[in-house]
């Protein structure tokens, strides 16, 4: 079993801002798949798809961004699924907009929803989409700037960047995740 979890923060205020690229792909995965996230457990939305076999959770915790971890893992330990086998989606200052980058290890890179996740498994050994929102323009907070809206253009070049996450989280459902990385890391 794996489990594919985008993070971001639940409700309206929050649609479609940077902040919540994560959901925003998970969201995508799930009207792919012809999924519902309508089931709730450990404060989480989720779904359940099946591809060849295997069956997968796609997740949006609803802790709320800082809090992500809370959710990410009771979920592994109730289904007992392993941290290679889990991938989270997450938006991350250090990249252009509209640039990915899958890696299996890292730091939290300063992102708080990463913290909690890292905090709350005891590593830092699971595959992660890191999606590129840039940093915020001189003067504005980096609260106001991932929290903030994506201006017309970006959008627009996000709505493809959100397709191709969506892609690679398919691929990663046949294919090694090292696999998945060389091929969407030289194409991003």
């Amino acid at each position: 079993m794996k489990l594919m979890v985008g993070l971001g923060n639940p409700g309206l205020r929050y649609e479609k801002t940077r902040h919540n690229i994560g959901f925003e792909v998970i969201d995508e995965l799930a009207k792919r798949f012809g999924a519902s996230l309508h089931s709730s457990k450990f404060n989480g939305l989720y779904a359940t798809i099946h591809q060849d076999g295997e069956k997968t959770l796609l997740v949006k915790p609803l802790t709320y961004m800082n809090l992500s971890g809370e959710c990410i893992r009771p979920m592994m330990d109730y289904y007992r699924i392993p941290a290679e086998n889990l991938l989270v989606i997450y938006d991350d200052l250090d990249l252009p907009v509209g640039k990915i980058r899958l890696r299996q290890k890292g730091s939290a890179g300063g992102h708080n929803g990463m913290k909690s996740t890292i905090q709350h498994l005891g590593t830092t050994e699971f595959n992660r989409i890191r999606v590129g929102i840039d940093r915020p323009p001189e003067g504005m907070s980096v609260p106001d700037y991932v929290l903030g809206k994506f201006p017309e253009e970006e959008w627009a070049v996000m709505q493809s960047v959100i397709q191709t996450c969506a892609d690679a989280c398919e691929e990663w459902l046949k294919k090694p995740f090292p696999e998945v990385m060389n091929c969407f890391n030289s194409n991003g």
